[in-house]
């Protein structure tokens, strides 16, 4: 047996659904991964803050990273894992060595807009195939994600 049957969904609606999950996951990875440099290399006077708030970051991004990868399973699917793979999907592209804060809250503000429009079209798609977890589970990254994108604008004002 397979969890769909159990779950109930339409494995057509859902094979939609796991295609935007893989999409979401491989910009996931890539925003990770930019936030471990940001971490490692953010320089100046606010040193302290920003160096411990981007460990926050990608600790709550290495989380998402695990729950969409076991969305994806939950739904059928298989999560791809190989970072050329998510290079080659990715909205997101990997950064150079940044060490200014006001840079690398840019940068991070322009990750959260292309994956708070990522988990909404994921969203859509979910909703479409009355998938609630995945509506649920969207729902709460784009919460906390958006609190994070008016924290970080309220800091560069």
């Amino acid at each position: 047996m397979k969890t769909l049957d159990y779950l109930g969904l339409d494995p057509k609606s859902t094979k939609k659904t796991v295609e935007g999950l893989q999409e979401l996951l491989a910009n996931l990875q890539v925003y990770y991964t930019n936030l471990r440099g940001f971490h490692w290399n953010v320089k100046g006077e606010m040193f302290f803050g920003a160096h411990e708030r981007f460990e926050e970051y990608y600790d709550d991004t290495a989380d998402k990273v695990d729950e969409v990868a076991e969305r994806i399973l939950m739904l059928g699917g298989v999560p791809a894992h190989n970072f050329s793979d998510y290079l080659k999907v990715s909205a997101i592209k990997e950064t150079e060595v940044i060490s200014n804060q006001k840079e690398i809250v840019k940068l991070i503000l322009d990750s959260l807009k292309v994956l708070i429009a990522l988990e909404r079209k994921v969203v859509e798609t979910a909703s479409d195939g009355d998938d609630e977890g995945t509506v649920a589970l969207m729902g709460d990254f784009i919460s906390g994600q958006e609190k994070t994108v008016w924290m970080l604008t309220a800091m560069l004002s």
